[in-house]
């Protein structure tokens, strides 16, 4: 199991700190309390437990920490005004809690526990593989235990460059070997299936690729949504993007769940707690190859013309074959 975090060609935010990477684990689990045990005694912080499902553990040394039955149905509160009276009349409080923590001891058993870490500075993710060794010792079910467990994990790096013109740049180059760095994760059958492995519309590929698409923000904004109106994309720039421009995303989207922040939001597709080669850091290390190559324009741009040219062939073979020549040049 790979332990080394690589460093980005851009380790350090505009402000000049150390740029951080949050980290989401789905998984399995019948006991979220034991989960918030875990780390709290790793990380020595405070166990806030919101509900029978949901724990924050607070004030560690790298933050807070959530764990939480991924459904929003367990973690519904009565609405405290006096127009709530009625329906305490018809179900106590104490039986509503009741009912809600039984509703989420049913569903724990289909939906997954989520753990949330901290934004973490890069320079600490090492600590990431002491948490996953003890999880590990949980014997907590994974993505390949399961046909119907599309479990996966999600990466949160802050951006680098809180303009549009690095994001493209870092865009098109996770476009360009998403192909690849499927064949390097082995994506399970179920992710597969999952309406979460999506990238792009291939219109819309061909139209970043293009040299001369360099767009303004506003339009580069417009551009995605058109293409992409959806959160159901590998690469999920909607957070990122309500974050430098979040007026502008409130025209073009209604999702409420979207949250401003300065980060990508990238959806890999497996979380293989079981398997002991399975690493945080080997997925890590396959995003840092993105930035890699966002940071060389040549090259990007070499590669862009390159896929452009392959789309346009009526025979063209897979395209993931040809990606390895230029990662390595």
């Amino acid at each position: 199991m790979e332990s080394e975090y690589r460093m980005p060609p851009k380790p350090e935010n505009t402000e000049g700190a150390m740029r951080t990477l949050g980290i989401e684990l789905e998984f399995a689990s019948e006991d979220g309390l034991q989960l918030a045990e875990l780390v709290n005694r790793l990380f020595e912080g405070k166990i806030d437990r919101i509900d029978p499902h949901l724990f924050k553990i607070r004030d560690t040394p790298l933050g807070t920490f959530t764990i939480e039955l991924d459904t929003q149905y367990v973690h519904w509160k009565k609405p405290e005004s006096a127009e709530s009276d009625w329906m305490d009349e018809l179900l106590p409080k104490e039986l509503f809690d009741d009912l809600i923590e039984a509703l989420g001891d049913v569903m724990k058993y289909v939906v997954p526990y989520e753990l949330v870490t901290p934004p973490i500075p890069l320079d600490r993710l090492p600590e990431c593989d002491r948490l996953l060794a003890e999880l590990r010792k949980l014997k907590l079910k994974g993505t390949d235990e399961g046909f119907f467990y599309a479990f996966g994990m999600h990466l949160n790096p802050e951006v680098a460059e809180q303009n549009h013109v690095w994001i493209l740049d870092v865009l098109r180059a996770y476009l360009l070997v998403a192909d690849w760095l499927h064949e390097q994760m082995g994506i399970d059958l179920a992710r597969k299936l999952s309406p979460y492995i999506r990238a792009c519309p291939e219109p819309y590929i061909l139209k970043v690729l293009q040299p001369k698409y360099q767009p303004d923000e506003e339009t580069f904004i417009r551009d995605y949504v058109k293409f992409n109106d959806t959160r159901n994309r590998e690469l999920d720039l909607f957070p990122l993007l309500s974050h430098i421009n979040e007026p502008l995303m409130q025209k073009l989207v209604t999702d409420d769940l979207t949250k401003p922040r300065p980060t990508f939001h990238l959806r890999l597709p497996d979380c293989r707690l079981n398997d002991p080669d399975w690493s945080i850091s080997h997925h890590w290390n396959l995003w840092v190859q993105v930035e890699e190559l966002a940071d060389d324009k040549a090259r990007l741009e070499a590669m862009s013309l390159a896929y452009i040219q392959h789309a346009d062939k009526l025979f063209k073979g897979k395209w993931a074959q040809k990606i390895p020549e230029f990662l390595n040049r």
